[in-house]
């Protein structure tokens, strides 16, 4: 069997056209001598562009996003790329978050209790 150079599915012998892409293998059947394949590309059959969907999916549900990269890395790495940039800025914006709420939530209770006056007269002494 032979093998297509431009996807790499195979052909049968003397095949004119690859069923796989399409594309006409005339040239590489008359010059099997000279026959020098390139590097074969990945299916070219799913498309692979970045897409502010999956970007959109990932930052909404981190964990989404984090398998559709690891699902998608290999196959098409584009869509995978965008997915994970979303999971990846999701949790970097909720930790930052929590930090910030984490600071006024202590000013705020520090403030609360120093400065009020039911507990600016309180005496432990007289619950000892």
């Amino acid at each position: 069997m032979k093998y297509c150079p431009y996807c790499g599915k195979e052909v049968m012998e003397g095949a004119a056209v690859c069923l796989g892409c399409g594309r006409s293998l005339n040239n590489f059947n008359n010059n099997t001598n000279n026959y020098n394949p390139t590097p074969y590309q990945q299916n070219s059959s799913v498309p692979d562009a970045p897409s502010f969907g999956f970007a959109v999916l990932g930052f909404l549900i981190p964990v989404v996003g984090l398998i559709l990269y690891l699902v998608w890395k290999d196959t098409t790495p584009l869509k995978a790329k965008s997915a994970g940039k979303g999971a990846l800025i999701s949790v970097i914006v909720s930790v930052v978050f929590s930090i910030i709420m984490g600071i006024l939530f202590a000013v705020a209770s520090v403030s609360l209790f120093a400065y009020d006056p039911m507990y600016s007269d309180f005496d432990i002494t007289y619950w000892v």
